[in-house]
């Protein structure tokens, strides 16, 4: 039995787009940070490679702007036991990393505003933190 999970939560309010990056960029954070959530290469019966996609299932699920800053407030206690990757709504307004650097680090904490979290770590921790959310369809 699996005994790591990893989940997504995005605000469902964003549209699209916002959506899709938010998922987009959460998950190449994981990738990095977990390279052995991403599998080998894999060929096809032509033999023509596939390089290797995540071996883990990652639910995205719904949430909400003030459901995700109160999450990721809670979340501060327990890091030492999950990675915890966010997304503030900075980078809808910055050109580049060190723009939305220099914003995540001059915002005051109770203004900062969350899009997306990533919660990667024990099972049982994660659910207590994203069992009662629904899936984000």
């Amino acid at each position: 039995m699996e005994t790591r999970k990893c989940v997504i939560v995005i605000d469902q309010a964003l549209s699209s787009g916002p959506i899709a990056n938010t998922a987009a960029v959460l998950s190449l954070s994981l990738g990095r940070k977990f390279p052995e959530l991403i599998g080998q290469d894999l060929t096809d019966n032509q033999g023509d490679r596939h390089h290797g996609i995540t071996t883990a299932a990652i639910p995205v699920l719904k949430g909400s702007g003030p459901l995700l800053k109160e999450m990721r407030e809670a979340l501060k206690a327990h890091e030492a036991e999950l990675t915890v990757i966010d997304l503030t709504r900075d980078t809808q307004t910055t050109r580049n990393y060190q723009e939305y650097a220099n914003k995540l680090e001059s915002t005051p904490l109770e203004q900062l505003e969350y899009q997306g979290v990533a919660i990667y770590g024990n099972k049982k921790l994660v659910n207590k933190f994203t069992g009662n959310l629904g899936l984000l369809r």
